[in-house]
């Protein structure tokens, strides 16, 4: 079987080391040149270097997009020389960004009538995630797509899921939002409120990584939070955007979700404090400003 040709189109802190990982797995990438200068390490790695979506599409057998949000998807697809002016019969594009499932189910059918295939397939895990390949891969769309991709997902992630038909992914990737959100607003109240009562933060996190409190958000972000490293990570403006989508969609459901909106009113006092691309851990900085108390005695 002739390993396919990838395009990959967004090479940032999440689409590069994807792209990183899929070239080193063996398989041939193709990255445009049109918005950004691409990645050195994937060019020095033997990366095809196009102009266009379009002209990626043309010579690749799947296309990825991985950029920030569904406006951006848009324009990669169906924009000027886009990916779509480039498809023909047989050829596979897979969206992994984060970005909205009614959107989604729309650019799908409009992908399929060009007589190609199309799946979303966001991701969690984060730049780590991303690097280690580990990410977790929620996929919406037909299954002998997701089988056809199903290779390159286990290149790039160990939890890998077809979730249902298109726009699935992306409803489990703002489920998965929802969940993230709250459980980094949960551990910075949490240490903030250990540190106030005149408890050593790090040392009540390494106790409480011992119990059912234990997550990988508390062993990840409140190590973050711990050390005052909030170096992005995945920035505050992109969890913004994202539960943005989550209560969007809830307005359209009829239903509320009231600690998603106080978490989102959280997220914006950091962007109030120019804090829009810090890491999404920075929001212990808003629980702190609301004590007036630093946990790292800054």
């Amino acid at each position: 079987m002739t390993t396919p040709t990838i395009a990959f189109i967004g090479t940032g802190i999440m689409g590069k080391p994807m792209a990183v990982n899929l070239q080193k797995a063996g398989y041939d990438i193709v990255v445009s040149d049109h918005f950004v200068a691409p990645p050195q390490e994937l060019v020095d790695g033997g990366a095809t270097i196009v102009h266009s979506g379009k002209e990626a599409a043309q010579v690749a057998d799947i296309i990825i997009t991985m950029v920030p949000n569904t406006p951006d998807v848009a324009d990669a697809l169906f924009g000027d020389n886009g990916i779509a002016q480039g498809l023909s019969a047989g050829k596979l594009v897979i969206d992994m960004s984060s970005i909205a499932p009614i959107e989604t189910q729309e650019f799908a059918k409009q992908i399929k009538e060009a007589g190609a295939q199309y799946l979303d397939a966001p991701v969690s895990g984060g730049e780590v995630g991303a690097i280690n390949a580990t990410l977790t891969i929620m996929v919406g769309g037909d299954e002998s797509a997701f089988e056809q991709a199903k290779p390159l997902f286990e290149v790039m992630g160990k939890n890998i899921t077809l979730v249902g038909d298109n726009g699935a992914g992306q409803i489990c990737k703002v489920a998965n939002q929802i969940i993230v959100a709250l459980n980094i607003e949960a551990v910075a109240e949490a240490l903030v409120f250990a540190s106030k009562a005149g408890a050593d933060p790090a040392r009540v996190r390494e106790a409480l990584m011992g119990g059912f409190a234990n997550s990988k958000v508390l062993e990840v972000h409140g190590e973050r939070m711990v050390k005052g490293t909030f170096d992005p990570g995945f920035r505050i403006s992109l969890h913004q955007k994202d539960l943005n989508l989550a209560l969007s969609g809830a307005e359209q459901l009829g239903i509320t979700l009231p600690n998603t909106a106080s978490t989102q009113n959280l997220f914006g006092d950091c962007a109030d404090m120019d804090g829009s691309n810090w890491d999404h851990s920075a929001l212990v900085k808003a629980i702190e400003k609301l004590a007036n108390h630093n946990i790292r005695g800054e």
